[in-house]
């Protein structure tokens, strides 16, 4: 099989894989928020707690990511849409598009997520075309709202009473 139908398949197959929606936040290094949208995130450890996500190299931001102290990982609500749009798109102030302050761990924390995990970089890893940046859990805040969740690039959540506790 050729790269090109590798990718193309793989795009598909990991296309229809339902993922929840996060947007990432540091600092650069003049102190100015920066953000983006990511779906590559995933729980690691529990002892340390940590959790991990990946940002690919022709990323504007990457530096500020990958040579910060910290990140915090928004897992995103699923009546924030529009926000999850902005933070993927390019050219867009981001941040001027929705209410953020600086937590006391000097990371751009969003309101309305579902949760956030202020995190502070345990390690980096090169694979590929991207870089893996995987944190360390130092602060949890959770809202009682219904997670975002994406496949088949649409935007959906699920409400409780579809819910089924296996």
């Amino acid at each position: 099989m050729s790269k090109e139908i590798n990718q193309t398949l793989f795009k598909e197959v990991m296309g229809n894989y339902p993922t929840g929606v996060t947007v990432v936040t540091t600092t650069d290094k003049d102190g100015n928020p920066v953000g983006l949208t990511v779906n590559s995130f995933a729980s690691v450890s529990l002892d340390p707690l940590l959790v991990l996500w990946s940002i690919d190299h022709k990323v504007t931001t990457l530096d500020s990511f990958k040579n910060g102290e910290g990140f915090a990982v928004h897992i995103l609500a699923g009546n924030q849409q529009e926000l999850c749009r902005n933070f993927a798109s390019k050219n867009v102030d981001r941040f001027s598009t929705c209410k953020w302050e600086l937590s006391e761990h000097n990371l751009p924390i969003i309101e309305g997520a579902f949760a956030v995990l202020q995190c502070k970089t345990f390690k980096t890893v090169e694979a590929g075309d991207h870089t893996i940046l995987i944190g360390e859990v130092v602060d949890i805040q959770i809202e009682q709202r219904e997670p975002m969740l994406y496949h088949r690039r649409h935007f959906s959540s699920i409400p409780p009473e579809f819910y089924v506790t296996v």
